[in-house]
């Protein structure tokens, strides 16, 4: 059980700028993983098993990509009580991202926007802290009953040209295939030029045929067949979302998560950094985002897999996109708003309600 109430850390981290408090925040959590100061944190996991994906996932609240870029974090993120947690954007190549100042809190709404820009410090960087892990050695000694899975994300540099993005994704592919408990592919971020192009029709279909054939390749070299998951933005209208579908399935892809951040401003206008470029997430995203997971759900069918993440501020927050069509869910500005006690009282409710 955590010792250190989130509610007496929240005004010295908000006092902070946002990324000085988000490296801050990195930077305790990869120090007080795996020794006793992980008790300032730490917090018991839901037990509420589901089979999702050839899976097993202990509980069906996860932490979202973008929060440990460079899967640091990882034994310390799942301390909290986890059911899954998802590292990265990862690119082939470390890169800086984009010029700071580039995330702003908007905490009339519960809000962040960032424009971060995949800042991540490259591939091998990224393996090998993976690899150092406990989580990772513990499934290697195969020591732990459901354990927390863990997914991978990832994605291309900024530098690559849109028309050679799958080169960049298949090198990804290969590098965290054998670590990964699943992959995301991160075609929506709105702070990378021209990616979101990659959700249109035909680029997406290259993309994911690609994905596909080297995913077979994978399975017979590694023996093992590690679910492929596609992460999308909320900014879609019902048909995009409906060829997406099609498209997911025609490639026989894993699952979808649903959805990155957004480009809208509608609910922040008027407020301090509501103009700042860069993705909105929080509370604004919640009903756009579920509006995304019930269309894919009738799109798709019962039984497709379908993550659900994007506004979640509250354990009903978490139950509305379950109900939305969603087979679990994911967390990230909630947590920076909330604390960890968010992840136990969503999971401890999604178990109670659904």
């Amino acid at each position: 059980m955590s010792l250190l109430p989130y509610a007496l850390a929240r005004p010295f981290l908000f006092g902070l700028d946002p990324e000085a408090a988000h490296d801050l925040t990195l930077k305790a959590l990869a120090t007080a993983q795996g020794t006793p100061l992980q008790w300032a944190y730490c917090q018991h996991r839901v037990d509420d098993p589901v089979q999702l994906a050839g899976l097993t996932f202990p509980n069906r609240v996860g932490l979202a990509a973008g929060l440990d870029k460079n899967a640091r974090c990882i034994d310390g993120l799942g301390a909290m009580g986890f059911g899954f947690v998802e590292v990265g954007t990862v690119t082939p190549l470390g890169q800086s991202g984009n010029a700071k100042p580039r995330m702003f809190r908007l905490p009339e709404k519960q809000a962040l926007i960032n424009r971060l820009g995949f800042n991540n410090e490259g591939l091998e960087a990224f393996i090998a802290n993976v690899k150092r892990s406990r989580l990772y050695q513990q499934r290697q000694a195969r020591s732990a009953d459901h354990p927390m899975l863990l997914g991978l994300n990832i994605g291309k540099n900024a530098a690559t040209p849109i028309e050679r993005a799958t080169d960049d994704y298949l090198t990804c592919l290969d590098g965290v295939y054998p670590y990964a408990d699943y992959v995301t592919v991160n075609i929506s971020s709105p702070n990378t030029k021209n990616l979101r192009a990659l959700q249109s029709d035909e680029a997406l279909d290259g993309l994911l045929g690609a994905i596909a054939q080297r995913r077979e390749a994978l399975a017979q070299q590694h023996g093992k067949r590690t679910p492929i998951f596609v992460k999308i933005a909320p900014d879609l209208e019902e048909s995009q979302v409906t060829v997406i579908a099609a498209t997911l399935q025609r490639h026989a892809m894993d699952g979808v998560v649903a959805t990155n951040t957004t480009l809208s401003r509608d609910a922040v206008q008027g407020l301090a950094h509501a103009q700042e470029t860069g993705g909105l997430s929080g509370a604004p995203v919640l009903a756009m985002s579920n509006r995304v997971i019930a269309q894919l759900r009738r799109a798709l069918g019962a039984g497709f897999p379908i993550i659900g993440v994007g506004g979640i501020l509250s354990a009903q927050d978490a139950v509305s996109k379950i109900k939305a069509g969603a087979d679990v869910v994911q967390i990230y500005t909630g947590l920076i708003y909330q604390g960890p006690a968010l992840v136990k009282e969503a999971a401890a409710l999604i178990k109670k309600s659904c």
